[in-house]
């Protein structure tokens, strides 16, 4: 199944329109970070070059967010990062053995087909009830960045100098088809660094620019 993620560009021009469709959301986003003693969603008044539109910046399969979430549970957990053909049942025993840390990652405590990432620094994802129900855990651009650094070493980044950014999706995929064919390099990380560089391209962009990270 494909996963899009999607810039959306927190300028007045869009936040501030009747026709924002983003309204509810950040609505959302702002009452769960005013009960954490955050800021709300920034609004700016301009930023040049930038007109509104969202547009995309990644896509990618679950399967291969999957990975890379796999990756970094065994770096975070001082475990051996190797490489594997297939997930199996794998993942899902990451996930239960490591609970308590999978739920303070905002890599990983993120639903794969809904939510967002905002330009706020919080240390662990935010969640209550509303956002549990509809878009799942809420993320920080900051905190997806900072973990994505952290993993990179595990698979052969350097986050400081990393490779070329993937070319973004042509047009919306829908949930049920594939990502648009990926040309993966040679590698046994070739899928975890695929992610890696589309979630990094779209941290950078959202802290630099403003802009509100979202899946779909």
């Amino acid at each position: 199944m494909a996963c899009d993620l999607w810039l959306v560009p927190l300028v007045d021009v869009l936040c501030h329109s009747p026709d924002n469709p983003f309204a509810e959301e950040i609505a959302l986003y702002d009452k769960v970070l005013g009960e954490a003693g955050l800021p709300p969603v920034p609004v700016y008044a301009y930023m040049p070059g930038l007109t509104g539109d969202v547009a995309p910046v990644a896509g990618f399969d679950y399967d291969a967010l999957h990975f890379l979430r796999r990756a970094y549970l065994l770096q975070l957990s001082g475990l051996e990062v190797t490489p594997v053909g297939e997930l199996g049942g794998d993942y899902e025993q990451l996930l239960e053995m490591f609970e308590p840390s999978a739920q303070q990652s905002h890599l990983v405590w993120h639903y794969d087909h809904a939510g967002a990432y905002v330009p706020v620094d919080f240390a662990a994802p935010l969640a209550d009830d509303d956002l549990l129900e509809g878009g799942g855990p809420l993320g920080s651009s900051h905190g997806l960045l900072r973990e994505l650094e952290f993993v990179a070493p595990s698979i052969g980044i350097d986050p400081a100098n990393p490779p070329a950014t993937p070319v973004p999706p042509t047009r919306p995929t829908e949930l049920e088809e594939p990502a648009e064919a990926a040309a993966y390099e040679d590698g046994p990380f070739a899928r975890e660094r695929h992610v890696w560089l589309g979630l990094h391209a779209a941290a950078t962009r959202s802290l630099a620019q403003g802009s509100m990270i979202v899946f779909s």
